[in-house]
């Protein structure tokens, strides 16, 4: 697999390269996915050079076999300077070592801690403790009723 890596001094210059990780990333996330509109928002944070973050993502020839997105919190010191808010490999490529390689990359290329939120029975959950990850904080959350839907 090469791996590339993508941030705001250094594309997906095009609108079409930005929407082919939205799309393999909708269609790969499977039941731990999100909307279209949020991981194009996700994707547009990276690339915000105010904001910023990196994409790396996987190919095996030309097609795109894998993608992790982290976001930088700009909050370093107080809670991890990195949020991963995506990895996805693709479906018919699982099981065959490429996510760890990804987040391996992911990791490498990251200034500071790394956060990440995973769901209890996400499959995921082990190859983040194989890394290093370990469940430090019990996540609670408060949603206004105009935001209950997000």
């Amino acid at each position: 697999m090469h791996i590339q890596l993508y941030n705001p001094a250094q594309g997906p210059v095009t609108e079409e390269q930005i929407e082919q990780i939205v799309s393999f990333l909708f269609k790969h996330l499977d039941a731990f996915g999100d909307k279209r509109e949020d991981i194009r928002r996700c994707l547009d944070y990276v690339f915000n050079p105010n904001k910023g973050g990196f994409v790396v993502l996987g190919f095996i020839d030309a097609e795109l076999v894998g993608a992790v997105v982290v976001n930088e919190t700009g909050m370093g010191g107080y809670i991890p300077e990195n949020i991963l808010v995506y990895i996805a490999v693709h479906s018919g490529h699982r099981g065959a070592g490429l996510g760890k390689q990804l987040m391996q990359a992911a990791l490498e290329n990251a200034k500071g801690a790394v956060a990440l939120h995973v769901e209890p029975h996400n499959p995921a959950r082990y190859l983040y403790q194989k890394l290093g990850f370990v469940n430090k904080y019990l996540e609670m959350r408060w949603q206004s009723k105009e935001n209950a839907n997000a």
